[in-house]
């Protein structure tokens, strides 16, 4: 994803010198072409985001499309206050990139877990929370994000994610959920690195004889009501998949979102832990901790619909 992020970003920002890239002193071996290439847009804030999104929030009031890059917890918890009142409340166009997201660092431990993420910014007035899936989402996002002009959280994950789309039948829009897979035995939706594992859980179900609906959520924030709507009243469960903890995240809104529907099924909500790592590991020593895996969800699936 973040290679993919850095190559879509450079090929417009060579066509519109108003965009710029801004680092916290991170990217090395990612974001060396876009510096060598465009160095009159580009800025090396060094350890110092808070003043990163400052600086940001200046460009943008000249009239420049900014994009702040760090990983998770740098460009979000340490920023808070700064997107806040510099970017959000003067609806400014500045795009914080946010690269690990989930247990992406999970040999880091907590401080480096970005678990709180899509909580935060989701609260803020504003903001658009993209969490792409894959790299054409991740292509497909940061050209909608330069087009819109507005606040922005781009989450990203770090892990070499593949293509899950077909590219020949791919289109993207922002705040309009992607239907991979069509039924009506359950409704999966993911969002963010969570993609993949949604996808090989619902090919698990298909083996039991089961029809899964599969939605990426990829805009949580605008998030695609019509779509929810639409699979609370054809499917009988809404599991909703995510490397988050389950206050305010995916889970979260898209409880919201269905609490005024006239037709609302129960809902399973497949997250991190709400609670701080004990220790250190892999991302995926984390999710197989967390349940995060395909046989698990399947597996929760199933008994759910038994029980329904």
């Amino acid at each position: 994803m973040r290679t993919t992020f850095v190559k879509t970003l450079l090929a417009l920002a060579k066509k519109d010198p108003s965009i710029w890239l801004l680092t916290g002193d991170l990217g090395f071996t990612v974001l060396e072409e876009f510096r060598d290439g465009l160095p009159d847009q580009y800025l090396n804030a060094g350890v110092a985001e808070q003043n990163m999104v400052g600086v940001a929030a200046g460009l943008a009031m000249t009239g420049k499309t900014v994009f702040v890059y760090s990983i998770v917890p740098f460009a979000t918890f340490r920023c808070f206050e700064h997107i806040r009142n510099d970017v959000c409340y003067h609806e400014l166009p500045v795009c914080i990139v946010g690269v690990g997201g989930g247990y992406s660092y999970g040999h880091m431990g907590s401080t480096h877990h970005a678990l709180e993420d899509i909580a935060a910014l989701r609260s803020l007035p504003n903001m658009t929370v993209v969490c792409p899936g894959d790299p054409l989402e991740v292509e497909g996002a940061v050209k909608s994000i330069v087009e819109l002009r507005r606040p922005c959280y781009l989450r990203l994950g770090k892990a070499g994610e593949p293509k899950l789309h077909d590219p020949a039948k791919f289109s993207f829009t922002l705040g309009k959920s992607i239907e991979m897979l069509s039924g009506n035995s359950v409704t999966l939706i993911a969002t963010s690195n969570m993609l993949e594992t949604a996808l090989n859980a619902a090919n698990l179900l298909k083996e039991k004889k089961l029809q899964p609906r599969l939605l990426s959520m990829h805009t949580v924030k605008p998030i695609d009501r019509d779509a929810l709507f639409k699979a609370a009243d054809e499917t009988p469960l809404i599991v909703t998949v995510e490397e988050h903890i389950p206050t305010g995240g995916l889970g979260s809104a898209v409880a919201e979102a269905l609490a005024g529907h006239t037709r609302r099924p129960p809902q399973l909500i497949c997250s991190a832990p709400d609670r701080f790592a004990d220790t250190t590991g892999s991302q995926k020593f984390f999710r197989s901790k967390a349940g995060l895996t395909p046989d698990v969800i399947a597996g929760k699936i199933v008994s759910a619909l038994s029980n329904l």
